[in-house]
C-alpha cells in the first residue's frame, strides 16, 4: 500500500463516517432524549425500520423526499408514543415493553412494505462541499446527506436545551429523581411520554436517511441491527448529545472501513471489518456493566427498581 493509497483510504473513510453515521446520530439524539428522561427505548430498532419504511412510501407517493422525511418522522413519534404511554402503566416493564415495540415495529414495516422493494423513490439530496477540490475522491467524499448538518445543529441545541431551559430541567430531573420532579408538582408521565415521542421523532429521521439517502432503497434487510447499536452509543456518550455527534461519526467510520478497503483493491477481511461497530457495540456493553459501579452522567431513574 503507498502513500497515495493510504490517502484515499482515508478520504474513504471520512465521506463513509458521514454516510454511515447519519442514521446512528439521529437514533442515538432520539435515545439521549428519552434515557435523559429516565427512560429506556430497546424498541428502537423498530422505530428506525417502520420509520425507513414510512419515509421510503411517503416519498414515492408524493415524489418529495422531504414529504417522505416528514413522514418518517411522523411513523417514528407515533411507535415510540405508543411505547411512552404503555411503559406508563402499572407493572409494565420498559425493557419486556421496548422489545414488544420492535418485533411491532419490524413486522408491520415488513408487511406494509412488501409493495415498496421495486420501486425507486426521490432521494434526499447531498450537500457538494468540495467543491473548491479537484479531487475526484475528496469531492465523493464530502458530498454529505442533506440531513447531516441538521443532525449537528440538532445536538448543539440539545445540549443547550438540556442546560438552560426550564423544560430541559424537568427532563433531567424526571431522569435523576420521579420523587423530587412529584414534589415540585412535575407530572412524571407527560414529561416521559413527551421525551419518548420526541426522541421516537428524532429517531426516525435516521430511518429517512437509511431508505432515502444511504443506501437510498427498502429492503428488509435494511437497518442491520443500528437501533440497537444506538442505545450503547448513547451510553458510550455518557448521555451528552455532542458526544453523541463524535460517537456517530465514529461507529460510522468503523462501518465505512470495509467498504474503503474495497475501493482500494482490498477485499480480505471485508467481513470482519464490517463487523468492528458491533465488535464497539460489545466492548461498550461489557466496559459499562459493571454492577458496584454508576456510570458517570446516567440519569439515576433509568437503574431505579419499577
Amino acid at each position: 500500500m503507498n502513500a497515495n493509497d493510504i490517502l484515499t483510504l482515508l478520504i474513504a473513510i471520512l465521506g463513509g463516517a458521514t454516510r454511515v453515521g447519519t442514521p446512528f446520530l439521529f437514533v442515538s439524539l432520539g435515545e439521549c432524549l428519552t434515557e435523559k428522561a429516565g427512560r429506556i427505548n430497546l424498541g428502537l430498532e423498530g422505530v428506525l425500520v417502520f420509520s425507513a419504511m414510512a419515509g421510503f412510501g411517503g416519498a414515492w407517493l408524493s415524489g418529495s423526499p422531504w414529504i417522505g422525511v416528514a413522514a418518517a418522522a411522523l411513523a417514528g413519534a407515533v411507535l415510540a408514543l405508543l411505547h411512552g404511554l404503555l411503559c406508563s402503566l402499572m407493572r409494565v416493564n420498559d425493557v419486556a415493553m421496548g422489545i414488544a415495540i420492535m418485533l411491532l415495529g419490524v413486522g408491520l414495516a415488513f408487511y406494509l412494505g412488501k409493495p415498496l422493494i421495486q420501486p425507486q423513490a426521490p432521494q434526499i439530496p447531498s450537500l457538494a462541499l468540495g467543491w473548491w477540490s479537484s479531487s475526484p475522491q475528496l469531492q465523493a467524499a464530502l458530498r454529505i446527506n442533506a440531513l447531516f448538518p441538521a443532525g449537528v445543529v440538532l445536538a448543539a441545541l440539545m445540549a443547550w436545551f438540556f442546560a438552560h431551559t426550564g423544560w430541559g430541567m424537568k427532563v433531567r430531573m424526571v431522569g435523576d429523581s420521579a420523587d423530587a420532579a412529584r414534589a415540585v408538582g412535575t407530572s412524571v408521565t407527560l414529561v416521559r411520554v413527551a421525551a419518548t415521542a420526541a426522541g421516537g421523532m428524532i429517531a426516525g429521521l435516521g430511518g429517512a436517511s437509511l431508505s432515502l439517502y444511504y443506501p437510498g432503497s427498502w429492503s428488509e434487510g435494511l437497518s442491520s441491527g443500528q437501533g440497537l447499536i444506538a442505545v450503547a452509543l448513547v451510553i458510550f456518550a455518557r448521555w451528552s448529545p455532542n458526544r453523541c455527534l463524535g460517537a456517530a461519526l465514529l461507529f460510522g467510520g468503523a462501518g465505512a472501513i470495509g467498504p474503503a478497503l474495497q475501493s482500494i483493491g482490498i477485499s480480505s477481511g471485508y467481513y470482519l471489518f464490517n463487523a468492528l461497530p458491533y465488535a464497539l457495540t460489545l466492548l461498550i456493553l461489557v466496559m459499562t456493566c459493571v454492577p458496584d459501579r454508576t456510570i458517570p452522567g446516567s440519569p439515576s431513574e433509568l437503574f431505579a427498581p419499577r
